[in-house]
């Protein structure tokens, strides 16, 4: 299901008030809460065949599989933020299914530790695997909680003008830069002595991109929060959040527009942006543009060449670095996932408590060992699958890469690089099945369809450079960077999605949230209405 109205069939171009670029769930969310906030006329631009960033759904001889929605935390409960936001910005119309009584399963090496829904089941399970390390793991739970709750007013601050929070933070914030400064291996070490228990609490460090030594504990503190109470997929897959989006925008007076790349972010002789040119020439004016391609793609891509704010942006990418890349493998079954007894939790595979030493190694050399994997059970989650697609299941199979491997085919077009990319690809491929087998050896003789997506595949369809399927890294030099806000250095242009909050799903929109405050000139939080639990949360 395509998304969206393709650019040769949208006539209404001009009485834009805000163009947004790119559509993915922060995209869309900060032109739904614009729309219906402000009442601004917003237009949505996305440079794919369909509407929604990581949100899309794809399909390949019957399957089909979420290219970047494996679950998401804090919407089971109607009154939290995350529930209400996606309650507005769908229009009500996407229902939840829990994962049930265990979200994510943990493996280092030959210890696997299950992450349970509910805070106390969730500690008490780590207790039972490690008795000895009660003291810290209450230290690391009481460290999680206060960085998450200094961590909402840091976030209450990308709301205001740049100017005003940089002159409330310094004191405001000291709270939350004790944790967000540090790295998460600088909090977790002198916390819990044993590294099997660090690498477990650390099992879901995919989930933003970076290892231990490397990641700020914020980052960490915020994920690790997020599905304390278990977690959730949106019944009827994950394009059920973009088309919620687009009919809402639809409702709005709005659109959702598709194969509309945007070239180059319009500027008037005073700087100021005052609209867009696509790729094909058409030039779109509106009295306020909000990129949300990411910070990389709109100030080292978007403006104008010679613009002086580039060298300024390619600074703050060469302090931050941009997030690793990442190869996922689509595996298509001939069976139900019941027929199979498939999970509907997400395995984290790691060969080793040394997070770190164990992505540096794999990353130095593609053949090393797989320092981290993550296979995800799409369709065992969504109730609806088994009615689209009957006696059929999916999955998904994640690993870091580096963009350097794939490089020397980035100039090729899609589905046309050659016979060693497709060498290279299929040396993955098997590899990745093979440990899939190892996991869930159920499934072996039942593969009809394996499919690998590279860090090109993520630029082709997204835009984001070298694959950076994250954005920018989230160290801790991320938490005290300017540039990441809502407020651009250029009047009229705005940011928003995840690098404007963090990444995840629920971050672009957080971000969406953020950027819509800012230009609203209001918090929106107590405007967003309490959704109907009944409404929007499926049986399990």
């Amino acid at each position: 299901m395509k998304i969206g109205t393709p650019y040769s069939r949208h006539r209404d171009w001009e009485g834009y008030d805000i163009v947004v670029i790119g559509s993915g769930i922060g995209g869309l969310g900060a032109a739904v809460l614009l729309a219906r906030y402000g009442g601004f006329k917003v237009l949505v631009l996305e440079r794919h065949d369909t509407a929604g960033g990581f949100t899309h759904v794809f399909t390949r001889k019957g399957f089909e599989w979420d290219v970047g929605v494996h679950y998401i935390g804090n919407v089971l409960r109607p009154n939290t933020l995350a529930a209400r936001l996606f309650h507005v910005v769908t229009g009500g119309r996407v229902r939840w299914a829990s994962l049930g009584s265990v979200y994510d399963r943990i493996v280092v090496g030959d210890v696997a530790v299950d992450f349970p829904a509910g805070r106390e089941a969730w500690r008490a399970n780590l207790l039972r695997h490690f008795p000895h390390e009660k003291e810290g793991l209450e230290r690391y739970m009481e460290a999680v909680r206060t960085t998450v709750r200094h961590a909402r007013r840091f976030f209450a601050f990308k709301a205001l003008p740049r100017w005003l929070s940089r002159s409330l933070s310094w004191a405001a914030l000291r709270p939350f830069y004790r944790y967000a400064d540090r790295t998460t291996a600088q909090v977790l070490e002198p916390l819990i002595g044993d590294a099997t228990l660090r690498a477990v609490l650390t099992g879901q460090y995919g989930d933003y991109g970076l290892p231990p030594r490397r990641s700020s504990f914020a980052m960490q503190a915020l994920l690790a929060h997020h599905y304390w109470d278990g977690a959730a997929y949106p019944v009827g897959g994950a394009s059920t959040l973009a088309a919620g989006a687009v009919q809402t925008l639809a409702s709005l007076g709005c659109a959702v527009v598709t194969r509309a790349e945007v070239q180059r972010i319009l500027l008037d002789a005073k700087g100021r942006a005052v609209g867009v040119r696509l790729t094909n020439g058409h030039e779109i004016r509106a009295r306020y543009v909000v990129s949300n391609a990411g910070f990389a793609s709109t100030f080292l891509k978007l403006l104008p060449p010679q613009h002086p704010i580039r060298a300024r942006a390619q600074r703050v990418v060469e302090r931050i670095g941009l997030s690793f890349a990442h190869l996922n493998l689509y595996v298509g079954l001939h069976r139900s996932d019941a027929d199979l007894g498939l999970p509907k939790y997400n395995y984290w595979l790691y060969p080793e408590p040394d997070q770190d030493a164990a992505l540096e190694r794999y990353l130095a050399n593609p053949d090393a060992p797989f320092p981290m994997v993550f296979i995800s059970f799409g369709s065992a989650r969504d109730p609806d699958f088994p009615r689209r697609h009957p006696g059929r299941a999916t999955l998904q199979i994640i690993v870091p890469a580096r963009w350097e491997w794939f490089a020397p085919w980035a100039d090729r077009p899609w589905k046309h690089r050659g016979k060693a990319y497709e060498t290279l690809k299929d040396r993955f491929t098997q590899r990745l099945l093979d440990v899939l087998y190892q996991t869930v050896p159920q499934v072996q003789g039942h593969v009809v369809h394996a499919e690998l997506s590279t860090p090109l595949t993520t630029t082709y369809f997204t835009g984001h450079p070298r694959g950076a399927i994250y954005g920018l890294n989230h160290s801790p030099a991320r938490f005290r960077e300017p540039m990441l806000h809502p407020q651009t250095p250029i009047p009229n242009l705005f940011l928003t999605g995840a690098d404007v909050a963090t990444a995840g799903v629920t971050g672009a929109l957080m971000g969406g949230l953020l950027t819509a405050s800012f230009i609203l000139r209001r918090n929106l939080i107590p405007a967003l209405p309490l959704p109907d639990p009944s409404s929007t949360n499926a049986p399990t």
